[in-house]
């Protein structure tokens, strides 16, 4: 019997006792008979009976269930709650889960509100997500977003006897989730985990984030074939070595070609299946998986705005002759409006390229290539990190906290060094262990006090070049682990598993130096990393000049790692520079890198593109276009539009 029955019941005994009771004994009987036989009195008795049960029903489970959100809603609204959680019986609870979500959603708005407020009185008004998404509605206009990825913010793989969600660690995810649940957008991704398949409607999509659903992830499906030939062939083992200057040979193969073809081709069909009838939509494709893609969307939808973010470095126009099908490449790039690069370097490299290969108008002042009507823009868009979270009040110090990580690996030394790196021949992971092999070798006061821990995560490893480079790294390391180490020292510490943000961010703050010695490298965000984390305003980055990132941190000890004995050098001067040109080049650097941070980057890009005027119609690409020698006259106007568009990117 339920609750309000049992009541009912309750109400109706009491209520004939209380007759039985209070009544003379001739009218009891009397009552008793009339409502035992009168079906018209039993039936008002009881309906009598089962409002009062209701009002106290309401009362009781409605009212004062209202009384307590409403009180918890005023506090929170002052300011004064306290960290009780609000309590609800079951019938209420979903809509209350409902109300949890909207006030802590208010509570963020109001911290970032007070945040920026902070910072304008300041005068150091930051970027921030909520900028960030306030920024992107007013220049998309209601109208819809793309983004395209090889890589998905969202992956569901087996485990166990269910399906567990994966976040890959990405800083694209950081820069760009914010912008899609802006302006509820889509992003079109590879489905690459085991159990995408089981997560997705008819269409492919499903909505992202899982607690709080803002965007459409839509999924598109590789062959193993395709991905193998498209992914880890033409993409990593030919255009990864084509466009970084690290001395690994690029191969291209036809049946890889063919892949990466068909991979942008699937995309395409995707892109434009998502923006089918909403005229003026904006597509942001990411990297050089998708050389091919904006000719294909630009032909299907010559009214859509279509940027690339390009986010390794672009060579000069002889290394990338070595590719035979550069002229295709180029081509599936010039359909695009927006073409984004790291640094000002990689744009002129792009427009050289194309000036080289191309019948078309390089306009130098205004870094654009006008080709068959169409007007493409170069541009450079720094891209960065964002703004770091510092500990929980009470954390340990950098000291404190050095001192436990060494311990942790069994390690007894007063100074400590990181490196965080992909294991990839762009890293100059080899060159940095040679370095402090000869660092040792001169500094041998350092033996026994000083440790580098290497964290190298394994990559690409179905490709040969990357395992062996994994075997070349890791013998490297024991063999000077084994010339220098003692019982409670060893000089390396090498970690290669693939780590999350939270078990590196220690290290960052612990570290007397920071060694980045990338070979070439579009940007490199260790580096920003390291710098946003140092609140204390104290370690040492080592960088190297062939980094993008060397364009911005000028305070850090700048060094060509395939010189190991400037590199040691380096070390040493680091770990030795007075503390106070220490602070001073770290509060320079972080000042920087705050100010423009992921969120900037991302507002520039999308509000350059939103800004561009689209101009003619964008044509097939003709093979009998021919290759021409750059003017004298065209060199002054890049020069010239070099030097406007350096200070542009960096300020």
């Amino acid at each position: 019997m339920t609750l309000s029955r049992r009541l009912i019941v309750w109400l109706i005994a009491a209520a004939s006792a209380a007759v039985l009771v209070l009544a003379p004994a001739d009218a009891r009987a009397s009552l008793v008979d009339f409502l035992w036989h009168d079906p018209v009195a039993r039936i008002l008795l009881e309906a009598t009976l089962i409002a009062l049960v209701v009002v106290l029903l309401v009362r009781w489970q409605v009212v004062t269930q209202l009384r307590r959100t409403v009180e918890w809603l005023h506090a929170h609204r002052l300011g004064t709650a306290s960290a009780v959680p609000l309590s609800v019986g079951r019938f209420f609870r979903p809509l209350f889960q409902e109300v949890i979500h909207l006030v802590r959603s208010l509570e963020t708005a109001r911290a970032t509100a007070e945040e920026e407020a902070r910072l304008r009185d300041a005068a150091s008004y930051h970027w921030t997500p909520e900028r960030l998404r306030a920024h992107v509605r007013s220049r998309l206009d209601g109208k819809p977003l793309i983004v395209v990825s090889n890589r998905e913010p969202y992956m569901h793989v087996h485990k166990g006897n269910g399906i567990a969600l994966l976040i890959p660690a990405s800083g694209l995810v950081t820069a760009l989730e914010p912008v899609l649940r802006a302006c509820d957008g889509t992003w079109i991704a590879h489905g690459s985990g085991d159990a995408d398949r089981e997560r997705v409607d008819a269409r492919d999509r499903l909505r992202v984030p899982p607690d709080n659903p803002e965007y459409t992830l839509r999924r598109v499906w590789l062959t193993a074939e395709e991905e193998e030939g498209y992914y880890y062939g033409f993409a990593n083992e030919g255009m990864w070595p084509l466009c970084h200057i690290a001395h690994t040979r690029p191969l291209f193969r036809e049946t890889d070609w063919a892949c990466y073809r068909e991979a942008n081709r699937k995309f395409a069909e995707a892109v434009i299946d998502e923006i089918d009838g909403t005229p003026g939509a904006m597509v942001l494709v990411q990297d050089y998986h998708f050389a091919l893609l904006p000719r294909m969307i630009k032909q299907a939808r010559p009214d859509a705005r279509v940027g690339v973010f390009w986010h390794i470095p672009w060579p000069n126009p002889e290394a990338f002759g070595i590719c035979p099908w550069q002229a295709e490449v180029l081509d599936g790039l010039l359909g695009a409006d927006l073409i984004g690069f790291h640094t000002q370097a990689h744009c002129n490299n792009f427009l050289e390229t194309v000036d080289r290969t191309f019948e078309s108008k390089i306009e130098w002042e205004q870094f654009a290539a006008r080709r068959h009507g169409h007007v493409t823009h170069v541009r450079p868009f720094p891209i960065s990190v964002a703004p770091y979270t510092p500990p929980a009040p009470g954390s340990p110090t950098a000291a404190d906290l050095r001192s436990t990580l060494l311990r942790s690996h069994g390690v007894s030394a007063e100074l400590l060094g990181i490196g965080v790196d992909r294991v990839d021949y762009t890293k100059g992971l080899l060159e940095r262990l040679r370095a402090l092999e000869r660092f040792f070798e001169k500094w041998e006061r350092y033996i026994g006090r000083f440790t580098l821990v290497q964290i190298g995560a394994p990559s690409r490893t179905r490709i040969k070049r990357y395992q062996d480079l994994l075997d070349e790294v890791t013998a490297e390391a024991a063999r000077i682990n084994a010339r220098f180490a003692t019982s409670s020292w060893k000089p390396i510490v090498l970690l290669t598993r693939h780590h999350e943000h939270a078990e590196i961010a220690p290290y960052y703050r612990a570290a007397d130096i920071c060694l980045v010695t990338a070979l070439h490298d579009g940007m490199n965000l260790v580096a920003k990393e390291f710098v946003t984390s140092r609140e204390d305003d104290d370690g040492v980055l080592v960088l190297s000049q062939f980094a993008g990132a060397s364009h911005e941190l000028r305070d850090a000890l700048i060094v060509n790692p395939y010189d190991i004995e400037q590199l040691a050098d380096a070390i040493r001067r680091g770990l030795e520079m007075d503390p106070d040109e220490r602070r001073a080049r770290m509060s320079r650097m972080r000042r920087r890198v705050l100010e423009n941070n992921v969120y900037r980057w991302a507002a520039t890009l999308i509000g350059d593109l939103a800004d561009i005027r689209l101009e003619g119609v964008v044509t097939p690409f003709h093979l009998e276009d021919r290759p021409l020698t750059r003017s004298a006259a065209g060199s002054e106007e890049r020069r010239a539009g070099d030097e406007r568009h350096r200070e542009r990117a960096f300020g």
